[in-house]
């Protein structure tokens, strides 16, 4: 077990979620085109000296490789400005009101006047040469299990292009991804141990979503740690595929810190990729302030109090969690569920007006996870309902769910008057005479032969409950 007090380690979080508008800088769509493109150009970018007149360890190292690009596109989705052949257009406004929204989501000081900066990056992804960033906002935070975690910064910037291919000599590349625009969140490391790093960035991501104005799925968010221990050395791990990985990462990142400090070698200050074995793997040098330099084409944006007249800030995902929690009596990662597969549990409780909001979450959640567990069978949204309105109607029990499920996935015919229920009185006249014919049973013995018989046609709590009544 890592003491991560003891190795006074420190971490923070950057989070980059794509925006839900056209690019930053342009009027091309957001889309992900996986078509054959029918356009091509190939480039070779080379390094500038960043604001304080020096060229960036992290550029250097990624000019010595010395590799073509190949960027693919169509006119679909990519324009002279993609293509760093024409100017900037002005700033997307919606991009902006959405960054706005998001800082005043996360508590922060929104900047008086945004600069745009250039930030220069060799890796091919961005034609140009560099990225367009724009600090927002600053000094937010958010509260967590373990106390506030403060945001030093929220920024604004165009995505990079989608890398398509590689080999030693060039790096293909997709611009349909080109000029995305993204928040960048970054936390100060505030953040105590591995699961703290995994529930801080589950808070910030429902923040993010609560927008309603974020694109959602795979590739839409990014999320990379910084991390030192005593002795150590700060890092930046890329690549989370998924959060319920990234505490056993941060502890392996440890471990190899720590074997190295105890052979007497030096932590190198680097950017390591996460692999899908947990492990990391250098990426390049950590890159420093010498990368930045002004945007000289699009000019600085000044922020008075009526750019805020037309935000209104939505409901917090987690306030709606907490609030269906209590209404419902659910469990919370239950009631998360129920928001994020958009289940309108408050519709629902009134037309199955004989069924607790619980047991229709269950109905609808949990039992078909059971089903795809058990039998790799996923049953239909529509039958779950015809399962339902059976089981409000007391046509059927809880338990011959599974069963009717199962059979329903094996497209077999489903008559529900099968899964009859057998009602209280002749349950209750089957006991008598089970107890009567076997004194010496006790009642978990009774319920087996009564569960046995009468498998998926009774409620197992209702029959617990007359075996009580019947032995007591």
């Amino acid at each position: 077990m890592l003491d991560y007090k003891k190795l006074n380690f420190q971490c923070g979080i950057e989070i980059h979620k794509q925006l839900e508008s056209h690019k930053l800088f342009c009027k091309c769509p957001t889309v992900i085109d996986n078509s054959t493109p029918n356009l091509k150009i190939r480039r070779r970018l080379k390094s500038v000296a960043g604001e304080i007149g020096e060229k960036d360890i992290a550029m250097l190292y990624e000019e010595s490789k010395n590799k073509e690009f190949v960027y693919e596109f169509s006119n679909d989705y990519a324009c002279l400005t993609c293509l760093d052949e024409e100017p900037p257009q002005n700033i997307n406004q919606e991009a902006l009101d959405i960054a706005l929204e998001i800082s005043l989501l996360l508590n922060a000081k929104v900047v008086p006047m945004i600069i745009i900066m250039r930030k220069v990056i060799l890796d091919g992804s961005n034609v140009a040469s560099f990225q367009r960033s724009a600090l927002i906002a600053e000094d937010g935070e958010i509260n967590t299990s373990k106390g506030k975690i403060k945001i030093p910064t929220i920024l604004l910037e165009e995505d990079s292009a989608r890398k398509v291919g590689e080999d030693k000599d060039s790096v293909i590349y997709r611009l349909d991804r080109l000029g995305f625009p993204l928040v960048e969140i970054s936390t100060a490391p505030d953040i105590k141990d591995g699961e703290h790093a995994k529930e801080v960035a589950t808070l910030i991501g429902m923040t993010l979503r609560s927008t309603g104005r974020t694109k959602r799925g795979i590739g839409t968010i990014r999320q990379d740690i910084n991390l030192s221990i005593n002795k150590g050395a700060r890092v930046e791990l890329k690549g989370f595929q998924d959060l319920k990985n990234m505490p056993s990462v941060i502890d392996n990142e440890i471990k190899r810190q720590l074997s190295l400090i105890n052979k007497g070698e030096k932590v190198k200050e680097e950017v390591r990729k996460v692999n899908f074995d947990n492990t990391t793997s250098f990426l390049r040098p950590m890159p420093g302030a010498s990368r930045m330099y002004p945007e000289t084409d699009v000019s600085p944006i000044k922020i008075d109090s009526s750019i805020f007249k037309g935000i209104v800030l939505p409901e917090l995902i987690s306030e709606k969690i907490s609030k269906l929690e209590k209404k419902f009596n659910l469990r919370k990662t239950v009631a998360q569920e129920v928001l994020e597969n958009n289940i309108e549990l408050e519709n629902l409780s009134k037309r199955y007006k004989n069924l607790e909001p619980k047991l229709i979450a269950d109905v609808l959640l949990e039992i078909p996870k059971e089903v795809k567990a058990r039998f790799n069978l996923k049953p239909k949204y529509e039958f779950l309902e015809k399962a339902l309105e059976n089981l409000n109607n007391g046509k059927i029990s809880k338990d011959a769910i599974v069963d009717i499920l199962v059979a329903h996935c094996k497209n077999e015919e489903v008559d529900f008057n099968s899964f009859k229920k057998v009602s209280d009185k002749e349950i209750e006249i089957e006991i008598k005479k089970i107890i009567n014919d076997n004194k010496e049973l006790n009642a978990n013995a009774v319920m087996g032969i009564i569960m046995k018989k009468y498998r998926g046609k009774v409620d197992g709590k209702k029959i617990f409950e007359i075996i009580k009544k019947l032995t007591s």
